[in-house]
């Protein structure tokens, strides 16, 4: 689980990194920051569309989401915010496809090492 410090939960923050951050994409994920100075940690925020699937299902992958990030959390040295966009594909998928399929997006926003 995200600590509560790690996440945007504010619609006027997610817009502000919509309309002014970066993005990187690929099938399953669109990952958009925005670098913020001074900043002493990363913050994220999740979304998920009802296209993907009824509340159940939308539940369920930002559950597997925040449980990817977390673990990837400590390799990320950049600071800002960042929001996760989940796409039709991940519905079907398991964790460990999310997460090589999210680590795989962060790693070409540059925000991951290309190990």
């Amino acid at each position: 689980m995200l600590h509560s410090n790690n996440r945007l939960r504010d619609q006027n923050e997610f817009q502000k990194v919509f309309q002014q951050g970066k993005s990187a994409a690929n099938r399953q994920f669109v990952v958009y920051m925005l670098p913020k100075e001074g900043q002493e940690q990363i913050r994220i925020g999740i979304s998920v569309s009802k296209k993907i699937g009824k509340a159940v299902v939308r539940n369920r992958v930002k559950r597997l989401i925040r449980e990817a990030s977390r673990l990837v959390l400590p390799e990320i040295t950049w600071r800002g915010d960042l929001v996760i966009i989940a796409r039709t594909p991940v519905a079907e998928m398991e964790f460990h496809e999310l997460s090589a399929s999210l680590n795989h997006c962060l790693r070409k926003a540059k925000l991951l090492s290309k190990e």
